[in-house]
């Protein structure tokens, strides 16, 4: 009889055990986010999730490319992608994007003008802005003795190793070009191949090619100067007093993030959900904050302190602007930056 009743409460337990297994599951739509790194705060997703009962799934990456060959490759279902200016006119060009049901996004409204119908995306159909800004040189001026206003100083073997670049092809390429008096978008082979034979000629020089690891080094002097981004160059020298930034005189790169659905997306409808939810007015407030990055978002500007709008790093003026260019998508002329690319790193 014991053995009964101990076989009963074992099977009763179980039971119990497959029920509880059966309310815990998380039947939740599933969102799958892939951005760069640490380029959101982290409490919006969970406010997200609260909010609306779906799942994020979040993901990161280093370089457009990276994200570009993961997406065109097939195998995933991304909702929500942030790619640049340039990859955002390839992805359209190549029908890897959904149009964006524009009823679903009323929070469009708060996105400042100057940041629709630009080249890559002209009659916003594609993508909603995120987050702006410019590249230029970090340095610490207690390691750097002399005015730095060009991007030759990349160049100076008194700095050597010392000097850290972008490992981002389009970035760096564009850095050499615009050190040579040539446009970021080139499609002259000759003028790629003197920015590749400057990239080389500098390698001598480098502590490395780098990507988010900047940020630790930059702060923590293990470098004197740094290619960055403007948003990166803002949370560094918050973290050290003896950091600065510029844009060289020669010109850069005005860039912008936006918020896209690649049609590898299995849930739309939400995928354009969160892209508002994005776009509210105190939701962009937490993440420019966090990230150090410009917003797009005429709205939050309102909230912002006025000494990040001051901030010429954060939000340039128009002479430093007008001075830059937008990265465009050079079709199949890419086949030659990704060559020289990888001469360049070999």
């Amino acid at each position: 009889m014991r053995k009964i009743v101990k076989v009963l409460s074992l099977i009763i337990v179980f039971s119990m055990v497959l029920v509880n297994v059966g309310c815990s599951k998380d039947d939740r739509v599933v969102l799958n986010v892939y951005n760069w790194g640490d380029y959101i705060d982290e409490s919006v997703i969970e406010e997200f999730e609260n909010e609306f009962n779906i799942k994020v799934n979040y993901e990161d990456f280093a370089t457009n490319e990276e994200m570009y060959v993961k997406i065109k490759s097939g195998g995933t279902n991304y909702d929500v992608a942030f790619p640049s200016d340039y990859m955002i006119e390839k992805m359209i060009r190549e029908n890897l994007l959904f149009k964006l049901d524009m009823n679903n996004l009323p929070n469009y409204k708060n996105i400042d003008d100057r940041f629709k119908n630009l080249d890559f995306d002209p009659n916003n159909e594609y993508s909603v802005p995120y987050m702006w800004g410019t590249v230029g040189i970090l340095y610490n001026e207690k390691m750097v003795d002399e005015t730095v206003d060009s991007w030759n100083i990349l160049w100076d073997s008194k700095y050597k190793g010392q000097i850290l670049m972008l490992d981002s092809q389009r970035d760096s390429i564009g850095v050499a070009l615009k050190k040579l008096g040539y446009s970021l978008n080139t499609r002259d082979i000759n003028e790629l191949d003197e920015a590749k034979n400057e990239l080389i000629k500098q390698k001598p020089l480098l502590l490395a090619y780098v990507g988010d690891e900047v940020k630790d080094m930059m702060i923590g002097e293990e470098a004197a100067l740094a290619v960055v981004w403007s948003g990166d160059a803002i949370f560094m020298m918050e973290e050290n007093e003896d950091l600065r930034y510029v844009v060289p005189k020669e010109g850069s790169n005005y860039w912008f993030d936006n918020m896209v659905i690649p049609n590898t997306s299995k849930n739309k409808k939400e995928a354009e959900m969160f892209i508002n939810f994005m776009s509210r007015p105190e939701i962009a407030l937490k993440n420019t904050e966090y990230i150090g990055y410009s917003t797009t978002n005429k709205e939050t500007m309102k909230l912002l302190d006025s000494d990040i709008i001051n901030n010429e790093v954060a939000y340039p003026s128009d002479d430093i602007i007008n001075n830059c260019e937008v990265f465009l998508d050079p079709g199949e002329f890419i086949k030659e930056y990704d060559r020289i690319w990888t001469d360049i790193k070999s």
